[in-house]
């Protein structure tokens, strides 16, 4: 691919957005970089990049920065399930109205195609298990209502405006650069940084509930495909998982620590990806086992894996 490709990354300096700039930059892509540093960091982005410290509800900052752009990728949110449920109010602005602000500066850019970060929380509690992108969505929190909502955006701007769109449902996405406190960290953070405090490692419940855990590396390769695939670009909505499951139980023995069993919340007791769709439509697989990511990670913050 030659220099002719622009990319710009919402969230850029995030835990999926920065890993994808640093593949751009080995496509030979050039890449601007979109963030309000709430969420990211300055220090995860590529020094090769233009970087923006913008708000996705800035549209006139927004419209600047997608000049010339050829390709956008729109990480920014304001994730995390229970942060949507404690501020529903500031995630919806975000989430949604930023989510069309991204598209509307798109589509006014004539950028070639937007590839959309969703999220596997659309789904909510499904009766039948894995889950595909046919079945009905039922969020159950203001953040999976949110990210559904961008999808329809992003396939009614492909039909209405004529921009091309994909929407990639990512499930349990962790690796290198993830969040390990707060209101952003899933349960592999919260286990390194329960590790790392000498602390048992807490799970709700009984334990028994699984998560489809997908590395970060290829969900990367995800948006690149999607991005460049001829395949794709029509409004599709993906999933983006291993399309295997494990229980937090097994996941914390793998872990390795003491554990502490807490109060159950209210959460979806079991996900699993049908990804079907994505490798029949532009070639992805996953290609990191659980077990390989885990133990990159534990190595990563100073434990044998």
């Amino acid at each position: 691919m030659k220099n002719e490709s622009v990319a710009v990354v919402t969230g850029g300096a995030g835990f999926i957005g920065s890993h994808l700039v640093d593949e751009l930059f080995g496509r030979e892509y050039t890449v601007r970089v979109i963030d309000n540093l709430v969420a990211g960091k300055k220090e995860n982005v590529n020094p090769r990049a233009e970087f923006h410290e913008v708000d996705i509800r800035d549209r006139e900052a927004l419209r600047t920065v997608m000049e010339g752009a050829t390709h956008v990728f729109h990480f920014a949110a304001l994730p995390r399930v229970q942060f949507s449920i404690e501020n529903p109010f500031e995630t919806n602005d975000v989430n949604i109205g930023g989510t069309l602000n991204v598209l509307h500066a798109a589509k006014e850019a004539g950028v070639k195609r937007v590839v959309y970060s969703a999220s596997s929380s659309a789904y909510g509690d499904q009766p039948t298990l894995p889950l595909h992108e046919g079945l009905l969505p039922l969020p159950q929190s203001p953040y999976g209502i949110q990210k559904y909502t961008g999808e329809h955006y992003a396939r009614v701007y492909t039909e209405i405006h004529g921009l091309p769109t994909v929407s990639l449902r990512y499930f349990n996405v962790y690796g290198p650069r993830m969040d390990l406190e707060g209101a952003y960290a899933l349960v592999m953070g919260i286990f390194i940084k329960k590790k790392l405090e000498g602390k048992p490692l807490t799970i709700t419940g009984d334990g028994e509930q699984t998560r489809d855990f997908t590395h970060v590396r290829d969900v990367v390769r995800a948006n690149i495909l999607a991005a460049e695939h001829l395949d794709v670009g029509h409004g599709e909505v993906l999933n983006i998982g291993a399309g295997q499951n494990i229980s937090i139980n097994k996941l914390a023995k793998m872990m390795g620590g003491e554990i502490e069993y807490v109060a159950a919340r209210k959460e979806s007791k079991h996900t699993l990806a049908d990804n079907s769709k994505a490798r029949s439509l532009m070639g992805w697989k996953p290609t990191v086992s659980i077990e390989d990511g885990v133990r990159e990670l534990l190595e990563e913050w100073g434990f044998k894996g």
